[in-house]
């Protein structure tokens, strides 16, 4: 095939036709169930996971999470259709489509989770997939470092998201989403309320890449095109929305909430338009607007409004269908004449023309044309913006302002490409195969019918998921293609003027806005800066804690503990002593007298081999005391133990210089009696507080019912605690292994 398209577009074979059939059965699926939720009824499925803790594997369909199903399936099927033929006959094509399927897979189940614990696991493995996605062409520089920073900077959110969760979880004593949900008067009147709120906007703020997060996604634009289709469209960008939307019953109708969502919103959608228009990479310029939809999302999930509700769930749509068809047409741009440079592209009209069919259907739908569903939406935010309580002005204002430098980004994106200017003479583009242009096709055309028939959505999506944001289908605003003479009509037609003022005078404007920026501070930059900071001070602490000194590694892990066991004491207060030593023979006193010299020995000693003997005296003594307390088998293995030890290091020993004279350290004095008291208190704690039995009852009444066995302690190691005790055998046997190895390549080093 001429131009850069793939010459067999089936290279794949049945590694590309598997994950196709498998979205598509997803996407049927899904929509199997829009009668029933049209039908204002709701679909529960759930099994227990952890029932110790409550905790169930619940998965909840209704408006809202059928919607993001119904985009997120269909959508991921037209993309893996495309990327079947864009990655044709690529060697790593079978782990890109695992990735994008696990990718997908994971969206489902986090927009379906019906419990905060499942909710957070599949948040977390859409985190890991992009990142694998983003690097996806991991040996270019670019896609490790625009991946790691996607991974860091969402991931660093998720943690405050999982806080945010744990708190929630833990304040209305139920970990179910469909169960917190009814108690949103509880919630915002608890005291926990701020902090909960704090810690979920800043998880689904990174996540949706909302300032001053939002630099990470146009980076992301390092993965393949069907990546950013489909990411950045209708899945992983969309994910702190939806969590939002999901929340909005619970969490909504508070000053905090509103003006945050509001201002960050309406922040967001500005800076990202004015951010597009500067863009001369296409998709770069799709990125940036991309910014601009999630902010416009952001700034009506503030809202309580039915307008506000309604223009939030048309506009979701709207967003996905012309947003992934733009990004597949960008890519078969891209492919067919080897450029995404707006000033080395022109006159493609002639010969992509069904390409060009689809560019002119989904812009027109983004610049909000009449008829398309992108003129409803957009008469839909500003009666929202309208319908705002407070600062309706200020609200309707950043809204007309991004419509019209998203119209102008629109032109730029879908004209100048095919309308304008001629094709360059060192190109040579063709149209793409059908497999490219098929989903653009579709989900531009989707736009324009949704648009004419508005009813077929109203019904069907629109309702339900109004009913999902506010608990009441009267919400729900009438979708119109013509609403009359009003305001928002007015609003449209400024739009429409000032988005065409501000296309003719991009170039322009492009001049200025580099100026402006380039004297604003960079985060992309700056996070270049953090990075290497981060790294300089890993470097200093790496060197500072693993000085290659063993006395310093003991030192610290000594010094945590004790500290950690003596704050603990000072904040709870010292046990009571209770300890009876009135049963106290001379064999017992005779072991202690024993274990004591051991260790004033290894103290004194400069001798290597007598300050290991001394050690493997303590060594006995302990075995000493389990013999005389009935524990055989323990005092066997503690003898066993210390002699292996104290033999294998006399020998190693022997090859080493004595040791220096010993000499009186404050500080290893100090750290040894601290360390000495921290044990001590802790085994008066346990000796003087009662005695929890139920573990030892529950092992004597089962040993042998379960296990067949009477040694209690040996059933304990090699059934209750199996995979425990594999794991100590595993870890012996490494270190023996490890141990032979250095014998054997230190005695090859001595016949040399």
């Amino acid at each position: 095939m001429a131009g850069g398209f793939p010459k067999d577009v089936n290279a794949n074979g049945i590694t590309g036709v598997i994950p196709i059939l498998f979205a598509a059965a997803l996407f049927v699926f899904f929509a199997s169930m829009i009668p029933t939720i049209a039908a204002q009824e709701i679909i529960r499925v759930s099994v227990p996971w952890i029932p110790s803790l409550g905790i169930e594997l619940a998965f909840l369909v209704d408006g809202l999470s059928l919607t993001f199903s119904l985009l997120i399936s269909g959508i991921g099927t037209l993309v893996l259709l495309y990327s079947n033929t864009y990655l044709a006959g690529h060697p790593q094509y079978a782990r890109f489509a695992l990735f994008l399927t696990a990718f997908m897979v994971s969206m489902l189940g986090l927009v379906l989770a019906d419990d905060l614990i499942v909710l957070f696991v599949f948040w977390e493995l859409t985190t890991l997939t992009s990142y694998m996605l983003i690097g996806f062409s991991h040996e270019a520089e670019k896609s490790r470092r625009n991946a790691l920073q996607a991974l860091f900077v969402t991931g660093a959110g998720g943690l405050a998201f999982l806080a945010g969760l744990i708190l929630l979880a833990a304040v209305s004593g139920t970990t179910s989403i469909s169960g917190l949900l009814t108690m949103g008067d509880d919630l915002k009147a608890h005291a926990m309320y701020l902090p909960i709120l704090i810690l979920l906007l800043a998880g689904t703020f990174t996540k949706s890449a909302q300032v001053p997060f939002h630099f990470w996604l146009p980076n992301a634009m390092a993965a393949p095109t069907p990546v950013s289709a489909f990411l950045h469209s209708a899945t992983m960008v969309k994910a702190g929305i939806y969590v939002m939307a999901r929340m909005h019953p619970a969490m909504s109708g508070t000053d905090v909430w509103l003006w945050t969502l509001t201002a960050l919103g309406a922040a967001t959608a500005v800076f990202a338009s004015l951010l597009a228009l500067r863009q001369t990479d296409l998709k770069q310029a799709l990125a940036y607007t991309t910014l601009m939809a999630l902010g416009t999302l952001t700034l009506f999930l503030g809202q309580e409004s039915g307008y506000a509700m309604t223009a939030f769930a048309t506009f979701l749509i709207v967003h996905s269908l012309y947003k992934a068809a733009l990004f597949l047409v960008v890519g078969c741009i891209d492919l067919s004449t080897g450029t995404r440079e707006t000033d080395q592209l022109g006159g493609l009209r002639r010969l992509m023309p069904i390409t060009t069919v689809a560019a002119a259907l989904a812009a027109l739908s983004m610049a909000g044309f009449p008829p398309f569903l992108g003129f409803i939406g957009k008469e839909l935010k500003y009666a929202g913006a309208i319908a705002v309580a407070s600062e309706p002005i200020l609200v309707a204002g950043a809204a007309l302002l991004a419509n019209a430098l998203m119209l102008a980004v629109a032109a730029v994106v879908a004209l100048r490409p095919f309308w304008q200017g001629s094709v360059p003479s060192d190109q040579s583009p063709r149209e793409a195969p059908w497999q490219m242009w098929a989903g653009p096709i579709i989900l531009a055309s989707l736009g324009a019918i949704f648009g004419i028939y508005p009813d077929l959505l109203q019904v069907s999506l629109i309702n339900p998921m109004v009913i999902s944001l506010t608990g009441e289908v009267s919400e729900a605003k009438e979708l119109k293609l013509w609403a009359g003479f009003n305001i928002p009509l007015l609003l449209s037609v400024a739009t429409f003027v000032l988005g065409i003022l501000i296309y003719m005078t991009h170039v322009k404007l492009r001049a200025m806005l580099d100026r402006g920026f380039n004297a604003i501070p960079n985060l992309d930059r700056g996070w270049d800066r953090f990075l290497d900071g981060l790294k300089g001070f890993a470097k200093w602490q790496t060197q500072l804690v693993q000085n290659g000194k063993l006395s310093s590694y003991l030192s610290v892990t000594f010094l945590t503990i004790a500290s950690g066991v003596l704050l603990t004491f000072v904040y709870t207060g010292l046990p009571a002593i209770n300890v009876d030593l009135s049963d106290v023979e001379w064999k017992h006193a005779s072991i202690a007298l024993l274990t004591i010299a051991g260790s004033i020995l290894a103290l004194v000693t400069s001798s290597r081999i007598a300050g290991i003997a001394a050690l493997g005296v303590v060594g006995i003594g302990i075995a000493l005391i389990f013999i005389l307390f009935s524990a055989p088998d323990v005092a066997i293995t503690q003898l066993l133990v210390e002699t292996l030890v104290v033999v294998l290091v006399a020998i190693v020993m022997l090859r080493l210089p004595s040791l220096p004279k010993a000499e009186f350290r404050l500080g290893h004095a100090a750290l040894s009696i601290a360390m000495g008291v921290s044990v001590t208190l802790i085994l008066v704690a346990v000796v003087s507080s009662p005695l929890d039995l139920r573990l030892t009852d529950y092992f004597e009444a089962t040993s042998w019912p379960e296990a067949y066995g009477r040694n209690i302690v040996n059933v304990i190691l090699v059934d209750f605690r199996a995979l425990d005790t594999f794991g100590e055998i595993a870890v012996v046997v490494i270190a023996a292994l490890s141990a032979y190895a250095l014998l054997r390549t230190t005695r090859k080093g001595d016949q040399k």
